[in-house]
């Protein structure tokens, strides 16, 4: 399961992170990001090297506004406390993995 962040508590959970991870932008009204939801908790549970995290783009703006969230769901991988990559559109578990994969 992917824990939630808020704008409070992006910076230490992420930024501050040891390990790589995984930053899912969503909002509650967004339909494409309700059908990612399951796909993105199946990847987490195959992946246990990467932190998965889930930022609600409405309720927790201000990390939206710094990384320049323009569409969602989009995904971003930290690692190090900086964005290595990311990629914007629903995905299949087996596409993130294949896509962590590659980037980590």
């Amino acid at each position: 399961m992917a824990l939630e962040l808020t704008d409070a508590n992006f910076d230490e959970l992420v930024l501050k992170s040891d390990k790589p991870v995984l930053v899912d932008f969503w909002a509650e009204w967004c339909g494409p990001c309700k059908m990612m939801a399951p796909q993105f908790a199946a990847a987490a549970a195959q992946l246990p090297d990467v932190r998965f995290v889930k930022v609600d783009t409405e309720a927790s703006p201000q990390a939206s506004l710094r990384y320049r969230i323009r569409s969602i769901p989009t995904m971003v991988l930290f690692k190090n406390g900086k964005e290595g990559a990311r990629v914007a559109g629903a995905m299949s578990a087996g596409d993130i993995e294949r896509w962590l994969q590659s980037q980590v």
